[in-house]
């Protein structure tokens, strides 16, 4: 890991080489580049300003959780964008994967339980059962995905938009199941729900704030500390140079969208506790605030550039923005505007950045 301290004196050092106008360039661009980091925290102190009730732990909790809700997701869309592609599916699987985790957890004492036929079995043996289910079939989409892309050299944009449709399509069908007629689905077992949001002693935050943090751990391991995340970003970088070296760029795609899958089958499992009641709409267009996050987290779509650490600061930051906009009152209707200049924003930045390494 690069240290921080020595980055700063060579950064020091070369700033006391550089002559007026370079110097004047030097800080221009440093603005530039981190302008959505600064704008965060005028942001920030402009809401505190206006509702000082933002500066308080109950401000800062609801951050938290919800970052940690939608940080799975996020996690798992950075390895697709690293490959320079993205996943329009990722907000269905979770919603297809909650659904799958609430008809597995439904009580069997519920009059409209979807599955009736199905035994109660023991709540550590329920839960189980419908964290690997969301895991198999989040993989599943995943592993789809990444196939099409990798074997017939498709662009991510169409593989996932069409894995997209289906999924929902798919959605629609368990909805019907067992005469549910479309209805949400609720009644889930309290073992279920305590176990993801349930107040952990102390701090007095739901246990899934630390799944979260067992997520960013096993990612973080994964994308920094195993040859498949060295062949990830190798691939990212450049696939031709990738494959005359030696890597299986095909077993990388699958694996990278298989990956990510899991990860949105986890989130899915994750969201179907934290509502405490799934409907067909559930996940509808998480995948553009888990894009959003990445690329502002600094996970390039020019391929092979991206950290763990930078997603959750994505996550972080667009989170506090979105909490920021409720403290301040703003049309809610408003939020989905500013998502897309956000995005734009932070597209536009990171291509700039791109351009001038080259």
């Amino acid at each position: 890991m690069r240290n921080p301290v020595k980055g700063i004196q060579e950064t020091s050092a070369r700033y006391k080489t550089l002559d007026a106008k370079d110097r004047r360039r030097f800080w221009a661009d440093g603005i530039l580049n981190n302008a959505l980091y600064i704008l965060m925290v005028v942001f920030v102190i402009i809401t505190i300003g206006v509702n000082p009730k933002f500066w308080s732990w109950g401000a800062l909790s609801t951050i938290i959780t919800q970052v940690a809700s939608y940080l799975p997701i996020a996690l798992g869309i950075g390895g697709c964008i690293v490959l320079t592609g993205t996943d329009l599916s990722a907000g269905r699987v979770v919603g297809l994967t909650a659904a799958v985790s609430a008809i597995l957890l439904q009580r069997a004492d519920l009059s409209n339980r979807i599955m009736g036929a199905l035994p109660e079995l023991p709540a550590a043996a329920a839960i189980v059962l419908a964290i690997l289910a969301t895991m198999v079939v989040g993989g599943i989409v995943g592993f789809i995905n990444g196939f099409f892309v990798a074997k017939f050299k498709l662009h991510p944009f169409i593989v996932t938009l069409a894995t997209q449709l289906m999924t929902y399509s798919v959605i629609l069908l368990v909805f019907m199941l067992g005469g549910n007629n479309g209805q949400p689905m609720n009644g889930l077992r309290p073992a279920y729900t305590t176990f993801v949001k349930g107040n952990m002693p102390v701090i007095g935050l739901p246990w899934y704030v630390l799944y979260a943090v067992v997520f960013i751990a096993v990612m973080w391991f994964i994308w920094n500390k195993t040859t498949f995340g060295k062949n990830m970003f190798a691939v990212g970088s450049n696939q031709e140079a990738a494959s005359v070296s030696g890597v299986n760029v095909f077993k990388t795609i699958v694996m990278v969208h298989t990956l990510a899958g899991i990860m949105y089958g986890l989130n899915g499992f994750i969201e179907a506790a934290r509502l405490s009641s799934v409907n067909q709409a559930t996940g509808l267009n998480y995948e553009c605030d888990a894009i959003a996050a990445c690329v502002i987290g600094g996970v390039s779509f020019v391929g092979g550039t991206g950290k763990i650490s930078g997603i959750v600061l994505g996550v972080f930051i667009l989170r506090i923005i979105f909490v920021a906009l409720q403290f301040l009152s703003i049309d809610q209707n408003l939020q989905f505007l500013i998502k897309g200049a956000i995005i734009l924003f932070a597209c536009s930045l990171d291509m700039r950045k791109y351009l001038a390494k080259k």
